[in-house]
């Protein structure tokens, strides 16, 4: 399994969702960076599990330890790790699963690969666990691109197949990009989404959702085509995060409906500046930034950890076998995989940045 990812910045995820720790080493984070631990801390909290009334009970507090790379809150130079001891394990639960996979699951083909080796316990090293060290470093690149007026945001922009009002994809703004646990822009939105992941969990099942994200003060012409243009960058790093099962950019596949002068943009100058007049390219062009807000969106599968009895086969006999998953698991995944899309989007970014030479437009 590869585990690193990035040119520019490196970044080495470690860990499983029930060893001792998880953590990250980046590599290549430009030094003398002072590091706001509050809006940290405040980042990954929207991750962390039990902090929400749809997320999982399990409690963990994903609070980072830094073991290098920091001099009094200053990144020095030398690789930064950081680590985050799990506490609330319940190893026990997964005990069921060892010889009998769970559907949707990485469970068999991870036995197959692994020779039977793979640590079952809470999904291993593909467990959602492993996006707290994503996060850590995502909330530093966060930081790091607003000291350029680059800023992310993310909502959720469907839940169950109930949708919340889209991202003007021309004028996103501040105002936009909310850090509440449960971020949508209609509240209307908000309380049928969450209604309806309550009647999934109280069926024993779940649902799952949309997310769409936005960047804005991004400049034009970021990027390294055609194979470490901006889409490829961001979709590689998007489907490390388990359960992200489909990305798009700008109209994505809506646009295989259209003809081209229905998906085409229009340039216009809009202070002194070149702009589109409709964005219905999400800011991307031939894997460049064009200078309008970059827009993405992904889907995110149900969880597939749920409380009814499904069917599964006995991995020594071969025979058929009906499972019953315990532990504790989200509903939905979708709210807290919000900051994950962030992350990200950031770490992307940040590695792209750092090996461009940005032209004034």
């Amino acid at each position: 399994m590869s585990s690193v990812w990035g040119n520019h910045l490196k970044i080495t995820v470690f860990g499983q969702s029930h060893s001792e720790a998880i953590g990250v080493v980046i590599d290549g984070f430009p030094a003398g960076f002072r590091v706001d631990f509050e809006a940290l801390h405040t980042f990954l909290a929207r991750r962390a599990p039990g902090n929400a009334a749809f997320a999982t009970a399990r409690k963990e507090a994903d609070i980072p330890e830094f073991v290098s790379g920091l001099v009094d809150g200053v990144t020095c130079g030398a690789p930064i790790c950081a680590l985050i001891r799990n506490t609330d394990t319940r190893s026990g639960d997964y005990k069921n699963i060892a010889q009998c996979p769970r559907p949707s699951h990485a469970d068999y083909p991870a036995h197959v690969r692994y020779d039977g080796f793979q640590d079952v316990r809470g999904g291993g090293h593909f467990s959602g666990r492993l996006t707290a060290p994503l996060c850590i470093v995502g909330a530093l690149c966060l930081q790091y691109l607003q000291t350029k007026n680059i800023r992310i945001g993310a909502h959720i922009a469907a839940v169950g197949g109930i949708a919340d009002t889209p991202f003007d994809a021309v004028n996103v703004c501040d105002d936009h990009f909310l850090t509440d646990a449960f971020p949508v822009l209609s509240e209307t939105a908000k309380t049928a989404m969450q209604e309806r992941i309550a009647a999934a969990r109280a069926d024993g099942d779940s649902v799952g959702g949309v997310i769409e994200a936005a960047v804005i003060g991004l400049p034009v012409g970021i990027g390294e085509p055609p194979f470490e243009g901006l889409e490829n960058r961001i979709s590689s790093l998007l489907f490390g995060v388990p359960a992200v099962k489909g990305v798009e950019f700008g109209n994505g596949f809506e646009a295989a409906t259209l003809t081209g002068s229905q998906n085409n943009d229009a340039y216009c100058v809009k202070n002194g500046e070149i702009k589109t007049v409709t964005n219905r390219h999400g800011g991307i062009l031939g894997g460049l930034s064009t200078g309008m807000p970059l827009l993405c969106r992904v889907a995110v599968k149900p969880t597939p950890s749920i409380a009814k009895e499904q069917q599964s086969v006995n991995l020594q006999t071969k025979e058929p076998q009906t499972l019953v998953v315990n532990g504790r698991h989200d509903p939905c995944i979708v709210p807290r995989a919000v900051p994950c899309v962030e992350a990200v989007l950031a770490v992307a970014l940040t590695d792209t940045i750092l090996g461009s030479v940005i032209h004034e437009a």
